[in-house]
């Protein structure tokens, strides 16, 4: 499963990517703007830390995967509890 992480705290990124490992996914974890416009692809989980993004941001995300068969998970938190909880509820595993 492919996921794509925007938002979140930078200094997470590591971490991010580390959970959706326990979880056999892949992950691309975008916490700025400028490294994200077009690249996100086409993912199977979108996860959006919205509390620690801009307006801007969050709208170039979800215009990226309209019209894909994209899953879209919001979270206003960008804790690694939160990731847990959004991974588990879209892969149906436990790591």
């Amino acid at each position: 499963m492919s996921v794509v992480i925007v938002g979140g705290n930078e200094r997470m990124e590591r971490q991010y990517k580390d959970v959706c490992r326990e979880y056999r996914c892949q992950a691309k974890v975008y916490t700025k703007e400028s490294g994200m416009s077009g690249k996100v692809g086409s993912p199977d989980l979108l996860v959006l830390f919205t509390g620690t993004m801009s307006h801007k941001m969050l709208q170039g995300a979800l215009s990226a995967v309209k019209g894909k068969p994209t899953s879209i998970a919001r979270s206003h938190t960008s804790s690694i509890a939160a990731l847990r909880g959004i991974l588990a509820q879209h892969t149906a595993q436990v790591p």
